[in-house]
């Protein structure tokens, strides 16, 4: 036999041998792994070659897309789950499906839940990400694991403190105030009445671009005007991610000249350079010192020589971290309980009440906000309900038993938050409605299992900002009741929909009647 012979022999050899292990890949492994958890007495829709369940998935988002809710139907899961909504009736609780060739099992267990999220060994690390979603959010606290989680932690939780946190009212007043003023200034008389009243504003995008503003100064130092190339360029990648989330990840498309890889890297590059931008002007005015924002308390520790500081790339993956999660979430919270508000006029008037007594016609401040106790209590229950991020994923990192049930390694678990606060087993017969009153005695309190609330998560991966965000709720809630009454837009569809966060999928066109203030 020729050398020539020789070589292509063994690369025959190589290519038989890939392509059979691609294919156990792809076919013997998802049967053994339905096998194994069928014996466990969990099953769920069959498994495609390749595409696994997102082909029903994507079939059943089709049609619900379609579902107009009434105003009073706060039970959005068939229209934004239907999957979660249809197998849970179809198979239990707990079952497998399929994304692409990536086992996934859903469980919506409060005491299985706890386990997976209060585990601190990294025995359920977050599971492997979108490349949109690294694009979006930069590999910061959110998306890191294990000792580099730890060490952007230490960096990060000390402009979190409470301390800090009420230095921060008046700057979050100021911002709430000027887009107040606004909405005052678009609504104009009606013809032949010289009063201001019954004209409305899409509050949702108003929302977003105000927190968009308080993140900008309270943590970076600058303003929604000059970090505003950070937040579109978010939005676009925010809606590139959307439309290929449903897609199966091949290893290495995301390095290919596609239109959308291209238009992607763009964005990417946008983002770097405008935060560069800013942490640039932050260390040529280190003779002031860097100041004690997040953002300052990240360039002082990188500054230091123990490998225990942030470099300058991790800086800018913290900034669009907090860019995103501290203005996205707490916007869509706002949106939503202004809907709520607004359909229950009752909560309305004794939240004004409330605000007046404790606040008078003054700004809010730390001291009367604490005050509050009717308003953290809506916003919990807007959180129940409405709650921005609507699921979460673990992925087992060893072979675990959860709940009785053995977990292979590498499997995915998912847990479908909205779901879970729907739950009538554990928030009673009157899940589905709108009581911010079972928040009277606290959130461990609300339902039958004390962690049944998971608007923030819980355990050692809580969310770092969970405070921030009340706070900035809580001072933008009084403000708007200080001044204006409102209801819902006639022209308003209810739609909740799903972009990465929950939103009213053709934004919320709210009715103001100005207050004598």
């Amino acid at each position: 036999m020729s050398y020539l012979g020789l070589i292509l022999g063994a690369f025959g050899v190589i290519l038989v041998s890939s392509l059979w292990r691609v294919l156990t890949f792809l076919t013997w492994r998802p049967l053994l792994i339905t096998m194994r958890f069928k014996r466990q007495g969990v099953s769920g829709p069959k498994y495609k070659f390749w595409s696994g369940s997102l082909e029903e998935i994507r079939n059943l988002k089709k049609v619900a897309n379609e579902i107009e809710m009434g105003i009073h139907s706060h039970d959005f899961t068939p229209r934004v789950l239907p999957h979660y909504y249809k197998w849970i009736h179809q198979y239990g609780e707990t079952f497998l499906y399929w994304f692409g060739t990536q086992a996934r099992v859903c469980i919506t267990d409060a005491e299985m839940v706890k386990q997976v999220l209060s585990n601190k060994f990294g025995f359920y690390t977050k599971s492997r990400q979108h490349p949109g979603i690294l694009a979006l959010l930069g590999r910061g606290l959110v998306l890191t694991e294990g000792a580099e989680w730890a060490r952007h932690r230490r960096v990060v939780s000390p402009a979190f403190t409470m301390d800090k946190l009420k230095m921060m009212t008046k700057r979050m007043a100021d911002c709430t105030l000027s887009m107040l003023d606004t909405w005052r200034s678009h609504i104009t008389p009606t013809e032949g009445n010289s009063s201001m009243e019954h004209n409305f504003i899409e509050v949702n995008r108003q929302f977003q671009e105000l927190t968009a503003d308080v993140i900008s100064h309270t943590a970076f130092g600058s303003s929604y005007i000059e970090g505003k190339e950070v937040f579109y360029a978010q939005k676009e990648l925010q809606m590139l991610t959307l439309a290929t989330i449903l897609d199966v990840h091949i290893p290495g498309f995301s390095y290919l000249p596609t239109k959308r890889n291209r238009q992607k890297w763009k964005l990417e590059h946008k983002m770097r350079d405008t935060l560069h931008n800013i942490i640039q002007e932050r260390l040529n005015s280190k003779d002031s010192g860097y100041g004690e924002d997040l953002l300052g308390l990240m360039i002082e520790s990188a500054q230091k020589q123990n490998g225990l500081g942030l470099n300058t790339d991790e800086i800018i993956d913290e900034c669009k971290t907090f860019f995103f999660a501290g203005h996205e979430t707490t916007s869509h919270l706002l949106a939503w309980t202004m809907f709520l508000l607004s359909t229950n006029k009752k909560w309305q008037v004794k939240l004004r009440r409330e605000v007046v007594r404790e606040c008078g016609t003054e700004m809010p401040n730390s001291d009367t906000i604490s005050k509050l106790k009717l308003v953290p209590m809506v916003l919990m229950e807007t959180l129940r309900l409405y709650c921005p991020v609507i699921e979460m994923m673990r992925q087992a990192n060893k072979d675990m038993n959860l709940g009785g049930i053995a977990i292979p390694k590498g499997t995915t678990l998912t847990i479908p938050i909205a779901i879970i606060h729907r739950k009538k087993e554990l928030w009673g017969d009157d899940a589905d409605e709108f009581n911010p009153l079972r928040f009277e005695n606290g959130i461990t309190k609300a339902a039958k299992h004390p962690n049944a609330l998971l608007a923030f998560s819980v355990g050692p991966r809580a969310c770092i900002g969970q405070n921030f965000a009340m706070m900035e709720a809580k001072i933008v809630v009084a403000m708007i009741l200080q001044r204006f009454s409102f209801s819902l837009s006639p022209d308003y569809k209810h739609k909740p929909d799903d972009m990465l966060t929950l939103q009213p999928q053709h934004g919320l066109p709210i009715v103001l009647k100005p207050l004598d203030v």
